[in-house]
């Protein structure tokens, strides 16, 4: 195998260690941490994989890996909120929501999603290895170059369109900041990419928060201070977009 085809594999089953580690202690309920590190663990699984499509089986482990992440990702809105809820000291809020979270904990844990993602990550390795790739190392590098360089010239465009999205700027700084990550790392902790994460993210869960609080009567008490934090997010996230569509960081990727 190529440097680069072991780097995959070891980063593979990495990643595949920490969700087997994430899930015992979803299972366990032995912190509040545990769905967040696990889906953390399923970003950065989505990214390494995302540049080899169509080779090794990598289409199919992707696909289980994005079906357990859009399941998953209501539950984690809703452990945010209860975990917001129990600092403030809405205790009566807080344990209506810890109720549904320890319901939605189970349906996860048994989930057929979560089921075929460890299926498949239990066969990936030997479809890796069996992949014949030894003998083309530079497709690979090439398949990784071409995607980082597609999703930060998408991210770059976004970035100076005026009538942007702020959704879709969030998944694609998440999605070029994990790129990174997996496959240049002298790169992956960006100052500017996590700032703009973090300012899009917080904004995010205020927005949903809001919606929330149109039909859950006890949150309603909440909407003031939510829709100040949600104005105060929004201009952070702006702050930080603006800057990072001027960072050099795109220079390496465009030429």
């Amino acid at each position: 195998m190529s440097a680069i085809e072991v780097d995959v594999l070891k980063h593979v089953l990495s990643l595949q260690i920490r969700l087997y580690a994430c899930r015992e202690r979803l299972v366990a309920a032995t912190d509040g941490e545990a769905l967040h590190d696990l889906r953390i663990a399923l970003r950065q699984l989505r990214s390494l994989l995302r540049p080899l499509r169509g080779l090794a089986r990598c289409d199919e482990l992707s696909e289980a890996a994005a079906q357990f992440g859009r399941l998953s990702g209501p539950v984690r809105d809703l452990e945010v909120l209860q975990a917001y809820l129990r600092k403030q000291g809405l205790s009566a809020a807080a344990d209506v929501r810890l109720a549904r979270l320890r319901t939605a904990y189970t349906g996860l844990i048994k989930s057929r999603q979560l089921s075929q993602l460890f299926s498949l990550l239990d066969q990936w390795p030997q479809a890796w290895r069996e992949s014949g790739l030894e003998d083309h190392p530079e497709q690979v590098r090439q398949c990784v170059d071409k995607r980082i360089r597609k999703d930060s010239k998408r991210l770059y465009a976004a970035l100076n369109d005026p009538a942007h999205d702020r959704h879709q700027l969030r998944l694609l700084v998440k999605r070029l900041r994990y790129a990174l990550e997996a496959y240049a790392p002298e790169q992956a902790g960006h100052v500017g990419l996590k700032r703009a994460q973090s300012a899009l993210g917080d904004w995010h869960d205020h927005l949903q928060w809001l919606s929330r609080a149109e039909v859950e009567t006890d949150l309603q008490p909440c909407a003031d201070t939510w829709q100040q934090a949600m104005y105060a997010a929004q201009t952070l996230a702006d702050e930080a977009l603006a800057q990072l569509a001027t960072d050099r960081l795109f220079s390496r990727w465009h030429r």
